[in-house]
């Protein structure tokens, strides 16, 4: 037996009792006639004594010997602390060693393993194992645990049934670009890895399990951020006989049941905004409820003076910041090279501040007298004490630059706090977007998202004016979930086929064995996909997912722990027939 009881788990009750506690050594504090020793393991740091009064001098010399990460394992008596430690649960014990044993030796870590390492992120990564035994990679290990049984626990209860879907599926046109993988026994023919089980779960709806779910690895080789890795885990949920509703109120149940049981938060109403509005209101599709600062329109009010910079923009735009009327001029000025910068790419900033005597001043006195910016301040919701600031340019671009700007406000402001949480459903997503690239409509979600009923005729004469049968969940301005009514009847779908540029030929060869199975009695479906890594980060507190992943990619989509991707030797190569040219 390597251990009688955890690290963690000895208290006062345990005085006199004889324990074998087996971990790695944390720390080793000697001074000459006693030794003590940090043990730690999953549950926790017991400290350990050795004294040369109580301990023989070989086990002595053992102690002091010993290395930071050294696995050992210890018998001996729990007996109580003299000197306590109220920041850990087992501070009031500590045990007296009768036996030592070294069960394995380590080199000194790169970084300290401690709550505050000295590891950058490229080292921790590159000793990602070693990372692991932190408090705060272990801690959210352990959270991701938790979310995981907490959302089994409530589709459980809700009928749904836990389905597996293929890992080596057939590689589509449309989304995200495929990891391929190639096929040994079927010469120059490849698989791909799953973007996600979108045809797999429709047509376990046409199977009659009319509620699926799977938490799943998805796969997508595509550009990473802080919040995007090549390889993903979804929360896969579909269900049959079902209308935009039904699933709503489902998946409200499921974020209402777990922040309650994960967070101890109760939610009430969850909004429903248009994609249309939120991006008129915040100027991008998932925005951040909790806290203010909507835009305000001001063509009407701030164009047809002499300023021409707003006379020839398609859209002006500003928002309210609450309480930024006593900026300097060197805070603004800094605000104005940040929406400058590259990332964001405005050409500048127009600013109003709302003095407390009920006057403005702004950086375009010379062309407002101060009824204008009266207006503006009405148009915008701003009170004595906010800073109005204006950006304007095509509309679409300046939206995205003013939301951006805001979300930065936000953020310097101590809007976005960790421990609110503001849910938030946007519907009515346009069903197909213009590639510039590609001259043709692509779709916005997938091609199997149902137009929306009365829009089908616009199919044919304004493609772009179709609405679709799709949602988002938003949950503190994250996309967390994002879902849509299917199309269940083979016309419509290959209708679909036909505005996304498919010739019939091109949509039987993808996707036959989909309209082949609505010939056989497909019910009215549709579904919903939690980014379960990124809610798991939300509730958790944090904005990047990387560590609630055991053993992530970094930015450049490598893993730099094991060395992956890698070159495979020439053999490989030709057992699958591949032949690189260099």
């Amino acid at each position: 037996m390597y251990r009688s009881h955890t690290c963690g788990e000895l208290r006062e009750t345990h005085i006199n009792q004889e324990v074998t506690l087996s971990g790695w050594v944390q720390k080793v504090r000697d001074k000459g006639f006693m030794v003590w020793v940090d043990l730690r393991d999953r549950y926790g740091i017991t400290q350990l004594i050795f004294d040369e009064e109580r301990t023989p001098k070989q086990m002595m010399e053992t102690a002091e010997n010993l290395g930071r990460e050294f696995v050992i394992q210890v018998k001996g008596s729990v007996i109580e602390r003299e000197s306590k430690n109220n920041n850990i649960p087992t501070g009031n014990i500590e045990v007296l060693v009768s036996e030592i044993t070294i069960l394995n030796k380590s080199k000194t870590p790169p970084f300290t393993i401690e709550n505050e390492t000295d590891g950058g992120d490229d080292l921790r990564m590159k000793y990602r194992y070693l990372d692991i035994r932190r408090n705060p990679v272990k801690e959210s290990l352990i959270f991701r645990h938790k979310v995981s049984i907490e959302v089994r626990n409530y589709l459980s209860t809700q009928g749904f049934i836990e389905v597996e879907t293929p890992y080596l599926i057939k590689s589509t046109p449309e989304g995200a670009r495929d990891f391929v993988v190639p096929s040994r026994m079927n010469e120059g023919q490849f698989y791909a890895l799953p973007q996600s089980p979108q045809t797999f779960k429709q047509l376990l709806m046409v199977g009659g399990m009319d509620k699926y779910f799977q938490i799943v690895k998805c796969f997508r080789d595509e550009d990473l951020r802080a919040d995007r890795q090549p390889e993903f885990t979804q929360i896969d949920c579909e269900m049959a006989f079902v209308e935009q509703e039904d699933i709503l109120n489902v998946f409200e149940g499921l974020t209402r049941h777990l922040l309650k049981n994960i967070k101890d938060v109760e939610i009430g109403d969850f909004p429903r905004m248009t994609y249309d509005e939120a991006m008129r209101k915040y100027g991008n599709d998932k925005p951040d409820i909790r806290f203010g600062m909507e835009f305000g329109e001001l063509n009407e009010v701030a164009q047809h003076k002499d300023f021409k910079i707003f006379n020839q923009a398609e859209l002006v735009v500003g928002i309210a910041v609450p309480g930024a009327a006593s900026y300097t001029r060197k805070q603004i000025d800094a605000l104005t090279d940040w929406v400058k910068r590259p990332q964001v790419g405005a050409l500048g900033m127009v600013y109003v501040k709302c003095n407390e005597d009920g006057t403005f001043k702004s950086s375009v006195d010379k062309f407002y007298d101060q009824d204008d910016l009266k207006k503006w301040a009405e148009v915008t919701g701003a009170q004595a004490g906010d800073l109005i600031c204006v950006l304007s340019g095509p509309a679409n671009k300046t939206r995205t630059q003013l939301s951006a700007l805001r979300m930065e406000l936000a953020e310097r402001l101590g809007l976005r706090k960790a421990d609110e949480y503001a849910p938030l459903w946007v519907v009515d997503f346009p069903l197909l977007e213009w590639d510039e690239e590609t001259e043709r409509y692509h779709a916005m979600h997938h091609p199997f998202t149902s137009p929306k009923t009365e829009d089908i005729k616009l199919l044919d004469t304004d493609p772009g004016k179709v609405r679709a049968n799709a949602y988002d969940l938003v949950l503190n301005g994250n996309e967390i979930g994002g879902g849509s009514i299917r199309i269940y009847d083979k016309d419509l779908q290959a209708l679909m086929f036909k505005h996304l540029g498919f010739t019939e030929e091109e949509a039987k060869a993808q996707f036959g064995f989909l309209m082949d199975a609505f010939q056989y009695g497909a019910p009215p479906h549709g579904g919903l996909a939690f980014g379960f890594d990124r809610l798991v980060a939300i509730l958790g507190g944090q904005e990047t997912i990387r560590d609630f992943i055991a053993f992530p990619k970094n930015n450049a989509g490598r893993d730099v722990m094991i060395d992956a991707p890698s070159k495979i030797d020439d053999e490989q190569l030709k057992e699958l027939n591949i032949k690189l040219e260099i």
